[in-house]
């Protein structure tokens, strides 16, 4: 199936599509990639909807994406005495690890490594924002704070620290289950939460040994300061806008998202941009129109990937909010203004021998009005490379390896077709030129783009351009 965007839609499914038909009507409403939510899904449901999306697949003759979003670590406070109490501006309140129930004096927080951490000045966010106290003194496994705002307060609300750098990593022990359950299935992406610093992806690496590509959500200020360092080891990020919102001033989030955007398209990796996109969905057939407005602003700005969260999951018009969402983006990249505004701020090639390359494919194509670009790839890197110069022309990745394939499937602009390695250059020409016309990117007549490296299935080799001639499809004229 031939999608006629560039930006990649991802649906996180759950009790409203967890089922072999709402998955297929999902991708056919334009879904490339499929995320499920570790903090709800067993191991038996993964691999219920793994083997449901390869189905899907599997019908469809297209690589798809599922990405396993771990869960993280969740700070709670602990048992409120009645269930809830009031607050008011300037209320003094003591957090310590002690698990007796709170009282309007004191708050049970069974987190002693946070109290310790903390310092005077920082922040302290009950209740995804809702409840926000300042700490005034920090010592002897105790800390005292003062309410800023905030009026009522139940058990057990999450806690978010924007100010305190926390002295853990991003997986509990349930995320290292989830992850290498989610790995011996065969994930093609993993997404980290609570990422704070490049050692937390260094150590999802390391258990995932190349077996999936390592997505680091970036959900703190912490890990927006580091975000050069953390791009570097990562395989792509994911700006996941609803907790940057709790733990930053709300009005920063539109600009920060805009800012990593431009960072991971410079790094030549993918961005994914989540949360609360088409949110009204979840309850009603249609979006609102500043929702319409927040999708496509993601979608002028060059995002690989655009994603629905509760809409898909939850909502009550899963495949109708993929089907907008598609809608919105067809309707951006047709626009006269997208080139104009995509290519804005163009990034700046690597002096490498692949990236040069890569540069030159794009101004060849344009210049030459190719039909398409083709890369053959193994490791998925002239893919990558190619899509960083977010060409005007389709981009089509070759490759043997369908794992390759499935994650190059939630990148801006890759058609991912899975062949047979070439056996010569003749035969890297021929096949090319056949798969352009055969999946309906060129027609007879026309001519290609060839970019690969050589010698074949070298990875991370790209060193060669060749212009094709496309002749019938039963007999393609190289």
């Amino acid at each position: 199936m031939k999608r006629e965007r560039r930006v990649k839609v991802i649906a996180t499914l759950g009790p409203a599509s967890a089922s072999p038909d709402m998955i297929e009507r999902l991708y056919d409403a334009g879904a490339d990639a499929f995320r499920i939510n570790m903090s709800h899904t067993s191991h038996d449901m993964l691999r219920d909807l793994h083997g449901m999306i390869r189905k899907v697949e599997t019908r469809r003759g297209r690589p798809v994406a599922i990405l396993a979003d771990l869960q993280g670590p969740k700070l709670r406070l602990g048992e409120i005495a009645g269930d809830s109490l009031t607050l008011h501006e300037g209320q003094k309140l003591v957090f310590d690890s002690d698990d007796a129930p709170g009282t309007a004096e004191r708050l049970p927080m069974p987190h002693p490594d946070v109290i310790a951490a903390v310092k005077p000045g920082d922040s302290v966010l009950l209740d995804d924002g809702r409840v926000r106290l300042v700490v005034r003194e920090q010592a002897a496994g105790r800390m005292v704070c003062e309410v800023e705002f905030g009026t009522t307060l139940s058990s057990r609300k999450g806690v978010s620290l924007p100010d305190t750098v926390l002295p853990f990593g991003a997986m509990t022990t349930k995320d290292r289950s989830d992850l290498e359950y989610a790995l011996n299935l065969g994930v093609d992406w993993v997404a980290l939460s609570f990422v704070q610093r490049s050692e937390d992806v260094a150590e999802a690496r390391k258990v995932a040994h190349g077996r999936a590509a390592i997505m680091a959500k970036i959900e703190k200020p912490a890990a927006v300061q580091r975000i050069e360092e953390i791009l570097e080891i990562a395989d792509g990020i994911m700006v996941a806008r609803g907790d940057l919102g709790v733990e930053l001033p709300i009005e920063k989030v539109p600009g920060i998202q805009r800012q990593l955007t431009q960072f991971a398209r410079d790094a030549g990796k993918p961005v994914v941009i989540a949360t609360q996109m088409l949110e009204s969905m979840i309850q009603a057939p249609v979006p609102t129109r500043a929702e319409v407005s927040d999708v496509a602003t993601a979608v002028y700005s060059g995002a690989d990937a655009i994603m629905l969260s509760a809409e898909s999951a939850v909502g009550e018009y899963p495949d109708q909010a993929v089907q907008t969402m598609d809608n919105i983006a067809l309707e951006v990249e047709s626009d006269v203004l997208y080139s104009k505004t995509l290519h804005a701020i163009r990034t700046v090639p690597e002096p490498t021998a692949a990236d040069a390359i890569s540069v030159a494919a794009r101004q060849v194509a344009e210049t030459l009005n190719l039909a398409a670009i083709l890369c053959w790839t193994s490791s998925g890197a002239t893919g990558l490379r190619t899509a960083r110069e977010r060409p005007e022309t389709p981009i089509i990745t070759l490759t043997p390896i369908a794992a390759t394939g499935r994650r190059l499937a939630l990148v801006w602009g890759l058609h991912c077709v899975l062949t047979a390695d070439a056996e010569d250059l003749d035969d890297m020409v021929r096949r090319a030129c056949r798969i352009a016309f055969q999946e309906g990117f060129a027609q007879a007549g026309q001519r290609i783009i060839i970019t690969a490296g050589v010698p074949l299935g070298t990875p991370g080799a790209t060193n060669m351009l060749r212009i094709a001639f496309v002749g019938q499809e039963d007999d393609p004229a190289p």
